[in-house]
């Protein structure tokens, strides 16, 4: 059947998470951290990368129709955080699916969610995203708000360049995205790769690493917010350059890889001055 669209704007049920030391040092290692950053990727004084909140406030897949799920990729992806995440700790995540835009050749499905502290009740994060479903689209439907956005015209404030291996994906999806797309030939190929392809989110995570470390001193505190719009896939073993342009605390940038192609776009961040 086509995407169910009587599912826009109804709040799905709450769901609990916690993490522990353990993971949030995982996720450090499986977007890039290593033994510079010994205060993310150790529990010797140990703190949260910022991007670790979009796997916090994450729910289990809302069901939204019947779709060969290889045709499903992550489009856009935003968060904004109200305090900083301690290395262990737990939310309560509400959800609900925005929009489903007619993009022509697929469907742009997009959500918000809202997390907050299992004690106390007080908002930790505000998340939202974006998927796009190839073949979906062409119902007649709203095409969905455009983004203005543009880079300044003048040279990046900052360009900064990371790695990635091989096993990239491989070490990612241990944090508990296992979709087959990441890891296996066979479903990557049904998709129309020939290899599988690195995670949007791992992407994502690097290049918040970039804006931790180049624009806010390393100090997860003045990260505030990050949003970005996925445009190309990558490859583990390609490396990733962030070009930022800042403008007191508003933040843009782009992330692309060594061919030169943008592979997350439309970048924005929130960075609090000292």
């Amino acid at each position: 059947m086509p995407l169910d669209h009587s599912i826009v704007g109804v709040e799905g049920p709450a769901h609990e998470r916690t993490w522990t030391a353990r993971d949030t040092m995982l996720y450090a290692l499986g977007v890039g951290a290593g033994t510079s950053e010994l205060e993310f990727t150790t529990e010797k004084g140990q703190r949260v990368l910022p991007t670790f909140a979009v796997l916090a406030a994450q729910l289990p897949g809302q069901r939204l129709g019947d779709f060969d799920r290889a045709l499903l990729v992550h489009a856009e992806q935003g968060f904004e955080l109200h305090r900083e995440l301690p290395p262990e700790g737990g939310v309560r995540t509400t959800s609900k699916v925005t929009g489903i835009y007619d993009k022509g050749s697929g469907a742009l499905v997009t959500s918000e969610a809202r997390a907050v502290d299992l004690d106390t009740g007080e908002p930790v994060i505000s998340s939202r995203s974006a998927v796009f479903i190839r073949g979906e689209g062409g119902f007649g439907g709203d095409r969905g708000p455009r983004d203005a956005w543009a880079p300044p015209d003048r040279a990046p404030d900052h360009k900064v360049t990371y790695p990635t291996v091989p096993e990239q994906a491989l070490l990612y999806r241990l944090s508990g995205d296992y979709n087959p797309l990441h890891s296996d030939p066979e479903f990557a190929a049904r998709a129309g790769f020939d290899r599988p392809i690195l995670h949007g989110l791992c992407t994502y995570g690097v290049s918040g690493r970039a804006l931790l470390h180049a624009v806010a001193g390393s100090d997860p505190g003045r990260f505030r917010a990050m949003s970005g719009r996925f445009t190309s896939p990558v490859f583990p073993g390609e490396s990733l350059t962030v070009s930022i342009w800042v403008d007191g605390e508003d933040v843009r940038f782009r992330t692309a890889k060594d061919d030169g192609t943008v592979v997350i776009d439309r970048g924005r961040a929130t960075i609090s001055r000292r």
